[in-house]
C-alpha cells in the first residue's frame, strides 16, 4: 500500500507540478493512507482533465462530488472561502483513488467549473451540490434542483439554513390544491434535563 501511494504521489507531483509547485496555491496532502490534492477553481477543471487524461494517473472514473460547508468548521471560526468542492476518483487501470477539492472563491455566489463534459456521471452530484448548497457549477447544461422541490427557498444543507425551513405545505380544502405558506413553527431551543439521584450508582 505505502509503495502504491508512494508511486501515485510521484505521479500526481509530476502532472501538476506548475499547480503545486513554490508559491502555487495548491497542495497535497497524505494522510490515513489516503491523497488530497486541493486546487484553486480557477485551475480545477484543467487539473480533472489532467487527472483523467494523462496515461501516469488515467482517473477514468469519477466515483462522488458532494459540497461542503465550512461555516464554523470544527466548532471553530474559519478563515478562508466557506464552500468547498470534493471530488474521489477512480483509476480503475492502476487501482488507486484520489480525492480532489477546490473551494469556490466568492461565498456570495459560490461558483466552481462543471466538470460533467469529463466525466458524464457527476451530472447529478453537481445538481445535488447546486440543490443543498448553492454552489453553481458553470458550464453545466441542466442545472436545477435534484431534490428538494421547484418552488423550494434556500439550501438545506446550508449551516444557517434554519431547520425548520422558510416555507411549509398545507392541503387548502377552499382552494382544493396544496399551498405554501410561511412556517408556523415557534423556533425554540430545548436543553435537555438531565436527573440524577443522590446516590447514583450506588456512590456516597
Amino acid at each position: 500500500m505505502t509503495l502504491k501511494l508512494d508511486t501515485l504521489q510521484a505521479a500526481l507531483q509530476a502532472v501538476m507540478a506548475g499547480t503545486l509547485g513554490e508559491g502555487s496555491k495548491g497542495r497535497l496532502v497524505r494522510e490515513f493512507g489516503e491523497i488530497t490534492v486541493t486546487v484553486p477553481a480557477a485551475d480545477y477543471r484543467q487539473v480533472a482533465l489532467a487527472f483523467r487524461d494523462d496515461p501516469s494517473l488515467r482517473f477514468e472514473q469519477l466515483v462522488d462530488l458532494c459540497g461542503v460547508d465550512y461555516a464554523d468548521y470544527k466548532n471553530q471560526p474559519w478563515e478562508g472561502p466557506r464552500y468547498c468542492v470534493v471530488v474521489h476518483l477512480l483509476s480503475v487501470a492502476n487501482n488507486w483513488r484520489v480525492r480532489l477539492k477546490t473551494f469556490a472563491p466568492d461565498d456570495d455566489v459560490p461558483a466552481v467549473a462543471s466538470v460533467n463534459e469529463i466525466w458524464s456521471s457527476v451530472n447529478w452530484f453537481e445538481r445535488e451540490a447546486f440543490d443543498l448548497y448553492g454552489i453553481i457549477f458553470e458550464g453545466h447544461l441542466d442545472l436545477r434542483r435534484i431534490l428538494t422541490d421547484y418552488g423550494f427557498i434556500g439550501h438545506p444543507m446550508r449551516k444557517d439554513f434554519p431547520t425548520t425551513g422558510h416555507v411549509e405545505m398545507r392541503y387548502d380544502p377552499e382552494k382544493k390544491r396544496v399551498i405554501y405558506q410561511p412556517v408556523t413553527i415557534e423556533p425554540r431551543e430545548i436543553v435537555p434535563r438531565v436527573v440524577r439521584e443522590d446516590r447514583y450508582g450506588g456512590l456516597d
